[in-house]
């Protein structure tokens, strides 16, 4: 999937808007890269923990809270 069709798809699955997905992709990279395991089936080593946040979020895998919902 690319990269405009995976963002599009994680800002309606977690209901936020683009600045709240960046601030939590950002969130969850760091926890992948502190030795959080992931929830899809992908090797960490072969893919940005960036990619792999957004596809978490994308999936519903991960639920954004602390931002207020839009709409």
């Amino acid at each position: 999937m690319r990269l405009e069709q995976l963002t599009a798809k994680a800002l309606e699955t977690a209901n936020i808007d683009r600045y709240q997905l960046a601030i939590a992709v950002a969130k969850r990279s760091e926890e992948l890269l502190n030795g959080a395991t992931t929830k899809l089936n992908v090797d960490v080593k072969k893919a940005k923990t960036a990619d792999i946040a957004l596809m978490e979020i994308a999936e519903g895998h991960i639920t954004v809270k602390g931002f207020v919902n839009r709409d």
